[in-house]
């Protein structure tokens, strides 16, 4: 199998793991992967993660010109603007996650820092997740935002949309997003209860053991 049919298949094959468990639904998301000659490889507008066709998956050439398969998605700048800015991300997962998404509606949320610090793994695989405002689906300002943080953060939530996560490849994205998820859940379960939350110090530590980006 080549590299490209081996992508084709890993982006059909993790699109339909999010769609089962529900961490998306009818035809919301879309994930893109970068290629060796600077092309991306991304899922078309319109489609359904659970019913990925890996033939038709839009491939777009290093100036982000439709080359290969349907019509990319309408958000295809958010992918683009990562790519642009973040030299180390190789995949984008944008999704529609439920939890994320009622997290940020609340009106008391850090925008700088949406996720409270209740585990170590958020912190981890994510760093600290920016709260961009609302944008009209497929508006290219969503682009421009994650742009204006010069590649210094690889997650975002958009506000009343979903989660758009960075990763080094097409696994650690996946990992990553649906560990905002389930940070997101457990923000929720424990809102207004007093959790404990990691101290400054704690998270210190945690930065510091696993290198990870916290400006």
């Amino acid at each position: 199998m080549s590299e490209m049919a081996r992508l084709r298949e890993a982006i059909v094959e993790f699109a339909r793991s999010l769609f089962e468990r529900g961490l998306t639904h009818g035809a919301t998301g879309n994930i893109s992967v970068r290629l060796e000659d600077g092309g991306t490889l991304v899922t078309p507008t319109g489609s359904s993660f659970g019913r990925l066709d890996p033939a038709r998956l839009s491939r777009l050439d290093a100036d982000g010109r439709l080359v290969e398969g349907d019509r990319p998605t309408k958000e295809v700048s958010l992918h683009r603007a990562f790519y642009e800015t973040r030299s180390t991300a190789g995949a984008v997962v944008h999704l529609h996650s439920a939890h994320s998404v009622a997290l940020s509606t609340m009106p008391d949320v850090d925008p700088d820092d949406m996720l409270p610090p209740l585990t170590p793994y958020a912190i981890m695989q994510l760093g600290k997740v920016k709260l961009l405002p609302f944008f009209v689906p497929g508006d290219p300002g969503m682009g421009e935002a994650i742009r204006g943080l010069a590649g210094k953060r690889a997650a975002v939530m958009l506000a009343n949309h979903g989660p758009v996560v960075a990763g080094r490849d097409l696994v650690s994205a996946v990992n990553a997003v649906e560990e905002l998820e389930a940070t997101a859940r457990l923000a929720l379960l424990t809102r207004g209860l007093g959790a404990r939350l990691l101290t400054g110090e704690e998270i210190g530590r945690v930065v510091r053991a696993f290198d990870v980006e916290w400006e």
